[in-house]
């Protein structure tokens, strides 16, 4: 059978499916950025635009070099320990979760805006399945509707642009004015920058996503992917922040923070900019949950193949989409959407905190990458005084989140905890096997040597039981009776060994009775079956004797029913039974 294959990214649905991600920034970043740096904010997102232009090489170098699905993961795998490499993927899976259902959430929240009738917990359900099927259909048509939101996202961000300059050149610059002269909230400008940059590093969120997909990208499309969302971000963020702080008064800015821009579109353009603007962040929200979708698939696949996760999640369909791994990130993201009872608040220091520690872990990477890997071929290498520059800006702003809010520190160790425990049992799960196998064995010997005693016991008990002789006293009884005989005796006895004894005081041989015995005896196999002729009288002595003889209680021998003739009454007789 032929081998179905994959069509290849081109530069714009690579861009697409991560630029939905860190292009939709721009409806929250520029807000967020503004309630701590105040008129200051658009100089914190330059400076996140100069980080984000150091990582462009950090990036191009280590992909370049190892161009394979897994961004960090991949990266830290080849050039440190799995262990490590694991943290990364777990922090990087982390965001992903993260990402997926706060932009679910939020976009609507959007719609709720417009629709307020919608149900916002189950809306965010129903997005959560549509782009979980989306995945399940195949890369290709997930860039299809990535490129239509992507593409709509930068047409609504431009026309806002646009719209919020006419407003300017007709309203001049007085708001501009005021807000400039606006005392600075926290004190100084430099804790406001500080503050507002550790916030504005959000906006860069999605940039790893492209490194977790490579493989699916057409040759020389990776790079072009990095210098596209650095554009973007470098370009609208600073940009829209400067046009907000000359447009609308920082009073209002934290009373209008859920939906910023569309205050900007109502205040510029009227209320069909504001709706226009809405719709696309319901749009461009819910592609970021695509590229979440796109970018675990990615990360988890090349897990299972690394044996970090179990074989299971390696199963495709015909479209060649890793179904197994988009249906379980689906049902962790439920999960997580229903334990949180949809206030995502908790969730907001799990994407924060995760992303900013994939993306030092990324940078720490690329310099093992030089250390270790000198040799390695790759098309572009950045300097190891911007990498290292790079990520101090990262952990700059990860001590400065934590200082805005150290709760959702917190929150975010709640989630990482388990997480990695999880992950070090699979690391290590030969190791564990190995220890309840000794564990086992450690509780199960002396359980077993019990059981061998006691069956060794039990068996020697039921050997002596069954071992106990009974006797029958036969006057020379046809087949029928006999049979009769050692039924009774199978069905009421414990033994397996029965004497036919046949008391006479005459020679004659009863040939008869002795053939019968034999075809009984093939019969019962069970029953071991011992025919003896005495010569004598039967009554009480001769019983006596034999009991005394073969040690067998008079309990124990059986006879039938005597006759009128018969000269002892059974009482006589010390206890043989009547069965017959």
């Amino acid at each position: 059978m032929k081998e179905l294959v994959h069509k290849k990214l081109n530069q714009l649905q690579a861009t697409a499916i991560c630029g939905n991600d860190i292009s939709s920034s721009c409806l929250y970043v520029s807000a967020l950025t503004i309630l701590y740096a105040g008129q200051y904010a658009w100089i914190s997102l330059l400076i996140v635009a100069v980080v984000l232009f150091l990582f462009r090489k950090i990036y191009g170098e280590v992909v370049g070099a190892i161009p394979l699905n897994g961004g960090a993961y991949n990266v830290l795998l080849n050039t440190s320990t799995k262990r490590l490499a694991s943290l990364a993927a777990t922090l990087t899976v982390l965001s992903y979760m993260a990402t997926a259902v706060i932009s679910a959430s939020e976009g609507m929240h959007y719609l709720h805006g417009i629709f307020e009738s919608l149900n916002v917990t189950i809306a965010t359900v129903v997005v959560l399945v549509l782009f979980t099927g989306l995945a399940i259909l195949g890369i290709g048509e997930s860039a299809f509707v990535a490129v239509i939101i992507f593409i709509t996202h930068l047409a609504t961000l431009t026309l806002l642009v646009l719209a919020s300059l006419w407003f300017v050149l007709n309203n001049g610059l007085e708001t501009f004015h005021i807000n400039w002269e606006t005392p600075i909230a926290y004190g100084n400008i430099k804790t406001a920058l500080f503050l507002g940059f550790s916030a504005a590093m959000l906006g860069i969120s999605g940039f790893e996503s492209s490194a977790n997909f490579v493989e699916e990208q057409e040759p020389g499309v990776f790079p072009k992917t990095l210098r596209n969302m650095w554009a973007i971000v470098s370009f609208f963020n600073p940009v829209i922040a400067i046009l907000l702080i000359s447009i609308i008064p920082l009073t209002e800015v934290g009373a209008n923070k859920e939906s910023l821009l569309a205050h900007l579109g109502q205040t510029t353009g009227g209320s069909w900019l504001a709706w226009l603007i809405s719709i696309d962040a319901v749009l461009v929200l819910c592609g970021a949950v695509l590229t979440s979708f796109v970018g675990v698939s990615g990360l988890l696949n090349r897990m299972t193949l690394d044996r970090i996760l179990p074989n299971y999640f390696l199963k495709q369909n015909s479209r060649g989409s890793h179904y197994r791994i988009v249906i379980s990130f689906l049902v962790l993201c439920i999960s997580v959407l229903f334990a949180t009872s949809g206030h995502l608040e908790s969730l907001a220091g799990v994407y924060t905190f995760s992303f900013l520690a994939v993306m030092a872990l990324f940078g720490i990477g690329n310099l093992l990458l030089k250390f270790k890997r000198k040799k390695l071929p790759r098309p572009e290498r950045a300097r190891g005084i911007a990498v290292v520059l790079a990520v101090s800006f990262i952990i700059a702003a990860f001590i400065g989140n934590m200082k805005l809010n150290i709760n959702s520190f917190y929150t975010f160790l709640k989630y990482m905890v388990p997480s990695l425990i999880f992950i070090g049992i699979m690391l290590n799960r030969v190791i564990l096997i190995r220890l309840l196998i000794e564990a086992l064995e450690y509780f199960y010997q002396p359980l077993r040597k019990m059981v061998i005693l006691s069956n060794r016991y039990l068996q020697k008990m039921s050997a002596e039981i069954n071992s106990q002789e009974f006797v029958f006293f036969t006057k020379g009884d046809d087949i029928a009776i006999l049979n009769k005989v050692l039924q009774y005796v199978q069905g009421n006895e414990t033994t397996n060994k029965l004497k036919i004894v046949y008391v006479t005081n005459n020679t004659s041989k009863n040939e008869a009775l002795i053939k019968d015995l034999e075809v009984l005896d093939r019969a019962y196999d069970e029953i071991d079956l011992e025919y003896l002729e005495i010569q004598g009288f039967f009554g009480p002595e001769i019983i006596d004797e034999l009991s005394k003889k073969w040690k067998i209680p008079k309990n124990f021998m059986f006879i039938g029913s005597p006759g009128n003739k018969f000269s002892y009454r059974v009482s006589d007789l010390g206890g043989v039974r009547l069965i017959m």
